[in-house]
C-alpha cells in the first residue's frame, strides 16, 4: 500500500496547522490507519532576522494555512481528514476529488529527492559535453549533489590548470 501513497495538500484555518497535524496523528493511532496515512508535514523555513541586538533565527511556516499529507486516498481517509477541526478541505482541480502533488512539486517542496546516479567519482576524469569547455577533459575535484554541481580542474593554456564549477549534466564519464 505504501507504493500507492501520494502527497496531498490540505487547506486549514491559518494558525491551525499544528493542531490539525496533531489531531490527524492521534487519529491514525486510535483508528489503526498506519497503512493508509503515512506522513504529515508542515513545510518550514529558517529565517535570519537582523536586528540591533544581533541575528535572530527562527522557523516559520512556508505555506501558512496548509498541511501536506502522504496517504492512500480512500473514501474513509478523505472523510476522516475532511472532518478534522480546522480543516477546510483538500486542494482540488475544480472537482471535489483531491489531486496529489506532482513529482516536480514534491522535489520543489523538498518532500521527495530525485535519485542521482553518477558513473564517476572524485578523482575521475570526465569529458565536458556542454558549455565553453566542450570536448575538454577535466578531473573531478568535488561533487555537490544537493546543487547538482561539481568542481573540476581543467588544463587550459600550456597545461595551466583552472578550477571550474559545472552542472552534473555538463559532463560524462570517460
Amino acid at each position: 500500500m505504501a507504493e500507492e501513497a501520494k502527497w496531498y495538500v490540505v487547506h486549514t484555518y491559518s494558525g491551525y496547522e499544528n493542531a490539525v497535524k496533531n489531531t490527524i496523528e492521534k487519529t491514525i493511532v486510535s483508528r489503526s490507519l498506519e497503512d493508509t496515512i503515512y506522513e504529515i508535514s508542515i513545510p518550514m523555513e529558517t529565517v535570519n532576522e537582523y536586528t540591533d541586538n544581533g541575528i535572530k533565527t527562527y522557523e516559520r511556516k512556508l505555506f501558512p494555512g496548509y498541511v501536506l499529507i502522504k496517504m492512500v486516498m480512500s473514501d474513509e481517509a478523505w472523510h476522516i481528514i475532511k472532518n478534522v477541526r480546522g480543516v477546510t478541505g483538500f486542494i482540488t482541480s475544480g472537482s471535489d476529488k483531491p489531486v496529489p502533488l506532482t513529482e516536480t512539486e514534491l522535489i520543489t517542496l523538498g518532500l521527495h529527492k530525485k535519485e542521482i546516479v553518477l558513473d564517476f567519482k572524485v578523482g575521475s576524469v570526465v569529458r565536458i559535453v556542454d558549455g565553453p569547455f566542450i570536448n575538454n577533459e577535466a578531473k573531478v575535484l568535488s561533487i555537490d549533489l544537493d546543487n547538482e554541481e561539481l568542481e573540476v580542474s581543467i588544463e587550459l593554456i600550456r597545461g595551466m590548470p583552472a578550477t571550474k564549477r559545472l552542472a552534473l549534466d555538463q559532463v560524462e564519464a570517460i
